[in-house]
């Protein structure tokens, strides 16, 4: 008979018991809640990087391709992209310097306003990105491993933080 293993600790729940036997009673729930979040964070990261790996993406190049595809030119000025991804700008120019090299991006002239360079999503990025949605639809986004009421209490509770903090 093989050896009984015994069940992953969970080394968040050690940290807390730490916290309280520390007499930070006050703060173990709240470092318990940003651990908790912070390792969920990556991970939920792991399981797309690994879901996007077949199309040499990261998940911040596929956000700009899909924020891409989803507006209504295929284009958008480099910081509007920025603020709707809520990332600095710099993060969108790495991110589409990546893309570019990929032939998934061109950047081109803004038609009107000659300081504005806007980055567009080339048919092999439509591609790309379409292809890199429906495995993260079929493989992470429709069971991200939790049933849902606890995915509407998680995205409540997450919400309140975001919406706390000024996120929106």
């Amino acid at each position: 008979m093989p050896p009984r293993t015994a069940p992953i600790p969970d080394r968040i729940d050690q940290a807390r018991a730490n916290w309280e036997r520390e007499g930070w009673i006050d703060a173990a729930q709240g470092m318990t809640v940003v651990t908790s979040v912070m390792r969920a964070h990556q991970i939920l990261l792991a399981r797309v990087e690994e879901t996007l790996r077949p199309w040499n993406l990261s998940f911040p190049r596929y956000e700009l391709l899909r924020l891409l595809a989803f507006s209504r030119s295929g284009s958008l000025p480099i910081t509007k992209a920025s603020e709707r991804l809520q990332v600095h700008v710099t993060s969108v120019t790495s991110a589409m310097k990546r893309l570019l090299d990929a032939g998934l991006v061109e950047r081109r002239p803004h038609p009107t306003d000659g300081r504005t360079t806007l980055v567009e999503i080339t048919a092999e990025g439509r591609r790309v990105v379409s292809e890199a949605t429906a495995a993260l639809n079929a493989g992470i986004f429709s069971d991200p491993g939790m049933d849902p009421s606890e995915q509407s209490a998680l995205i409540e509770a997450i919400s309140s933080l975001r919406r706390t903090a000024g996120d929106f």
